[in-house]
């Protein structure tokens, strides 16, 4: 029998699952299936316990089997991300058994574990929504409400994290939003609970809330059906509690189809790959490395900074969609020995190479980087987002099946606003997306405008609009509270952002 938990970020592990019992064999198939969520933007990780049933207890329930009375054959640990990046999406694991292991380095040989996965039919679903709301209430003191929609899913921690945004609507109280898609399998299920935020779109950041409602997608197609409407709420604090009140407004489901579409995994198993590629903020605003309250201080207990973090937690969860595990990584606003401020330097030191190997390269490359430059500025996007789209550009003239996601990491404000969306309004049309992770106390205003969804699309200096929005920008401080994984906010919208990049181009994946 063969027993799969589930093991937290905390250490926790949970079990989720028992085969049957194959009886007397030494290459048992087990036939029961266990029907996992997967969430790209999580390390999921899998342990499977393989026991030995006694004959006496052939005839018990496999779930009220107490395991301290079997045998344990060995066990076998991987990711979920692992798995379903396989072509075949199967996976040939070495059982161990924990005892040898920790008491000598020549484990016994305890066998093979082969694990197979595939995706739930259900899941290949898309669902073609168009949303509407009625008598939004004003948040402007002058004009009416521009108003736009956050849908989030929630997770098992409670939180939520947004997985699609509507376009901005001007002066608009009773709005009608182009069609949204969303995929079951990034949503969870057809009955996982969402939340659909009402905001009234402020250029600051600091958007209002008008309203929000919590419907899954079964709810949402019954809202189509029934042709009802159903009343926004906005949480109120009444003396220390908040209580929901309930307002005139109104969400109408205008539209609720159902397509199958080609989802993110089936892009993976038919080989395309996700490349990872950093860029960090060298500029002064950052403070002396050499002290202790710099964003770039190096701890010399281990603790990692800001820029460590983010490096770790988004190379932890994108390590495993890039097979050779070589990740292009620049600096940039920083002076190399004995020369000019360079807006865009390989990481590693070369003049002739940029890429560094696995995410312990990148954080190598970046501590040395941090004794071998002089902090300068400004503060310009400009040069490495052109960098990362010539990269992109030179697979796509290859026919690589490849994406690309540049993480850029930054303490500042951006002196080249004009500049940084000309050069995201070209990246626009490649198979590239950019994410922005704000680091520090800064005033990240133009950060939410780059985020084009949030308000208008970027448009460059020559008039040319964006042809898709490909950034996503987190503010680290927003998020230390651990209520809400910077990974999880950060990464939720890329397979979206990669799928709507390969249908707008009609390109297939080759199974």
């Amino acid at each position: 029998m063969v027993v799969v938990y589930i093991k937290e970020r905390d250490g926790a592990i949970n079990e989720v699952f028992r085969t049957e019992v194959v009886l007397n064999s030494l290459t048992p198939t087990w036939i029961a299936k266990y029907t996992i969520t997967y969430h790209f933007e999580v390390v999921q990780n899998l342990l499977f316990k393989v026991f030995d049933v006694d004959t006496q207890y052939h005839n018990v329930e496999v779930k009220m089997l107490k395991l301290e009375e079997q045998q344990s054959l060995g066990e076998a640990y991987c990711t979920l991300s692992e798995l379903v990046t396989k072509p075949n999406r199967s996976l040939t694991l070495d059982l161990i058994r924990r005892e040898e292991s920790v008491s000598s380095t020549h484990s016994q040989h305890c066998g093979k574990l082969t694990v197979h996965a595939e995706e739930c039919f259900s899941s290949k679903s898309t669902a073609d929504i168009i949303l509407r709301c009625i008598d939004l209430e004003s948040k402007d003191l002058f004009s009416k409400s521009d108003p736009f929609l956050v849908i989030s899913k929630l997770v098992e921690s409670g939180t939520s994290i947004p997985v699609c945004k509507t376009e901005v609507l001007k002066n608009d109280h009773n709005p009608t939003w182009k069609p949204v898609f969303l995929n079951i399998q990034q949503v969870g299920s057809k009955d996982s609970p969402l939340v659909i935020e009402c905001f009234n779109f402020n250029s600051n950041g600091k958007h209002d809330l008008i309203g929000k409602v919590q419907k899954s997608l079964a709810d949402l197609e019954k809202l189509h059906l029934g042709r009802e409407g159903e009343n926004l709420y906005l949480p109120t604090l009444v003396g220390h509690n908040y209580e929901n009140k309930i307002l005139n407004s109104k969400l109408l489901v205008d539209k609720f189809s159902e397509t199958v579409q080609h989802t993110f995994l089936d892009y993976l198993a038919g080989g395309f790959e996700l490349n990872f590629m950093v860029a960090i903020d060298f500029t002064a605003s950052n403070g002396n490395p050499r002290l202790p309250d710099s964003l770039h201080y190096i701890d010399p207990s281990g603790r990692l900074n800001a820029y460590q973090k983010a490096i770790y937690e988004v190379g932890e969860v994108l390590q495993f969609y890039d097979a050779d595990k070589r990740y292009p990584a620049w600096g940039f606003g920083a002076r190399p020995i004995d020369g000019p401020v360079s807006h865009c330097f390989n990481l590693n030191g070369s003049s002739n190479y940029c890429e560094v190997q696995g995410i312990q390269g990148i954080m190598m490359a970046y501590t040395s980087a941090l004794f071998n430059v002089s902090l300068a500025g400004p503060t310009l996007f400009g040069h490495v987002i052109n960098r990362a789209s010539f990269v992109a550009c030179d697979s796509l003239s290859t026919g690589a099946k490849k994406y690309f996601a540049l993480l850029i990491i930054t303490d500042g404000v951006i002196t080249d606003l004009q500049e940084t969306k000309d050069a995201l309004v070209k990246a626009s049309d490649l198979p590239l997306s950019i994410l922005i992770v704000g680091v520090g106390g800064a005033d990240f205003k133009e950060m939410e405008i780059l985020d084009a969804v949030k308000g208008e699309r970027l448009e460059s200096t020559t008039g040319c609009i964006a042809s898709r929005d490909i950034v996503q920008f987190v503010p680290f401080r927003d998020l230390q509270s651990g209520e809400i994984s910077m990974v999880g906010a950060l990464l939720a919208e890329l397979p979206t952002q990669f799928l709507t990049y390969m249908r707008r181009r009609d390109i297939k994946p080759s199974t």
